[in-house]
């Protein structure tokens, strides 16, 4: 990835920060696709840099990917592709949260803790909604969700990772829009026990 963002993708985080460089946004997209005939992602539960609600994280029980909305996109498109990665997580590469592939090239929607067709691994190396966590000292990370329309259908196999998931699409990109939620996790209450620190 690139260790600078880009100037076209800068303007539509506008809380970027030097992390998000490591998007795949970054290296699948360029200014011409980004946005590609008014090409929007949304989410009924959380505005673009707003916060996701616990229900959506690892602070709540039986918590789910949240919803997602987006519009038609622009011609050429054949299939769409969705990865969520966290632009604050450490390490040389954004920690993915989901890859997710198989959603029919037109206007549709991902309810609230849908399974969608095809789920790649996460950072975890599972193949579903990588609950957001990130360390309680922390400021609130980004969670960009980022969806590609692509010129052509995948034919990745079951356990594919994002890693596959790019490989398959770079060079076929068409159009992408981004959508930001941001989460903090509260701090820790006295003689609480955080079960991840003994993972």
């Amino acid at each position: 990835m690139s260790s600078s963002l880009p100037s076209w993708l800068a303007a539509a985080l506008p809380d970027a920060g030097a992390g998000h460089a490591r998007l795949s946004v970054a290296r699948l997209a360029d200014e011409k696709t980004l946005g590609r005939g008014g090409w929007n992602l949304s989410s009924p539960a959380f505005r673009n840099n707003e916060g996701l609600d616990p229900c959506f994280t690892a602070d709540e029980e039986d918590a789910v990917a949240p919803p997602l909305e987006w519009t038609v996109p622009p011609p050429g498109a054949m299939e769409l592709v969705l990865i969520v990665e966290d632009a604050d997580s450490a390490g040389d590469d954004a920690a993915c949260h989901w890859a997710v592939w198989g959603l029919p090239a037109q206007k549709g929607m991902l309810l609230e803790g849908e399974v969608p067709p095809r789920v790649g691994k996460n950072a975890h190396g599972n193949s579903e909604w990588l609950l957001p966590a990130p360390p309680r000292e922390d400021d609130a990370h980004s969670f960009v969700f980022q969806i590609f329309a692509v010129d052509l259908p995948l034919t990745l196999m079951p356990g594919a990772d994002r890693a596959d998931v790019i490989a398959a699409i770079e060079g076929h990109v068409v159009a992408a829009a981004v959508l930001t939620g941001t989460y903090k996790r509260a701090a820790e209450e006295e003689g609480w026990v955080d079960e991840e620190e003994f993972e």
